[in-house]
């Protein structure tokens, strides 16, 4: 019953590089001085955007929310990251339509030709952080996140789950 919470991401946040480095380098022989208009700045400029931390949200949540699990979503994306916070018998359900991915992301699949499955392995795809808070604090968390300058989105929710059923699912609508 637990609702996810995602925090926006600064972009790649130094994942999937070898990937990264393969489309842009190799594949397309782009230059980190080539300036991409879907992204409005050069590649490099993109590739290059520091790492967001995310200590100070967590900690002032902390204060007064209890706080189911954590996900940092670093290499191996949404679907190797929020297993590990989730307790065996239970599976997160994450609608893709509820966030936007900052542009490097559909840069990249567009690109690289990559599949939808490969991008939500690799990549954090707009979202540095999950949390995981009970349903009645969820739009109280999202206040507190939005009051600290946070850009959050509700991004699913918490079920059970059969031995059977990958620990992540994919929809891209309401519940």
């Amino acid at each position: 019953g637990q609702q996810l919470i995602g925090i926006a991401s600064s972009g790649l946040h130094s994942n999937g590089y070898s990937l990264v480095r393969r489309i842009f380098f190799q594949e397309k022989k782009m230059s980190v001085s080539d300036y991409v208009q879907d992204l409005g700045r050069t590649l490099g400029e993109d590739l290059l955007e520091p790492t967001r931390i995310y200590v100070r949200p967590v900690l002032n949540l902390r204060r007064d929310f209890r706080i189911y699990g954590i996900s940092h979503i670093t290499g191996g994306g949404l679907v190797e990251n929020i297993p590990r916070m989730l307790p065996k018998p239970c599976k997160a359900i994450i609608n893709k339509a509820s966030w936007t991915p900052p542009p490097i992301f559909s840069v990249l699949k567009n690109l690289g030709g990559i599949d939808e499955s490969e991008m939500m392995r690799v990549f954090n795809n707009g979202l540095g952080l999950i949390i995981a808070v009970s349903e009645e604090d969820t739009a109280e968390v999202m206040l507190r996140l939005k009051a600290m300058g946070e850009t959050a989105y509700c991004v699913g929710w918490i079920e059970p789950r059969e031995d059977d059923e990958p620990a992540v699912e994919f929809t891209e609508g309401d519940a």
